[in-house]
């Protein structure tokens, strides 16, 4: 093999494992807990290129992705990964428990009111779990 082509694969190699680790680092601090590296070529595009290049990216802020995320998130029913972001946002504290509640009365005027319902059970959920979390920080003191 060529030795600047070896050359150009190391540095392609190294680039992957930086932007892998950056996705790491990113995807643990949007949502508040470690994320440990993973198997499969899926789990790593969501690392390297979701988190590492995507959430990077200038020109949005991090409360600006999260409105982007909870809006898409409830027009598609995507409840699952939607408790993620509400729990994270409240914890890491792009937005607050009014903020969230807000987005649930505007969000269910466009994304239709069972959709609207079931966001308003899962904030009061996250803001009940938050809330809780709090309360319990303060007894630790």
């Amino acid at each position: 093999m060529d030795e600047a082509v070896r050359e150009q694969e190391t540095t392609e190699a190294q680039a992957r494992a930086a932007r892998r680790t950056r996705g790491i680092e990113r995807m643990s601090e949007i949502y508040n807990f470690e994320v440990g590296d993973g198997p499969g070529d899926f789990y790593g595009y969501t690392l390297e290129h979701l988190f590492g290049d995507i959430w990077e990216r200038p020109g949005l802020s991090l409360r600006d992705r999260r409105l982007l995320l909870i809006g898409l998130m409830v027009a598609d029913g995507l409840t699952d990964t939607l408790q993620v972001q509400l729990d994270s946002c409240l914890d890491k504290g792009d937005l607050s428990a009014d903020d969230l509640e807000e987005i649930v009365v505007f969000l269910s005027h466009y994304a239709g009111w069972p959709k609207g319902a079931g966001l308003n059970n899962q904030v009061s959920t996250a803001i009940g779990r938050h809330n809780k979390k709090l309360a319990q920080q303060a007894s630790e003191r």
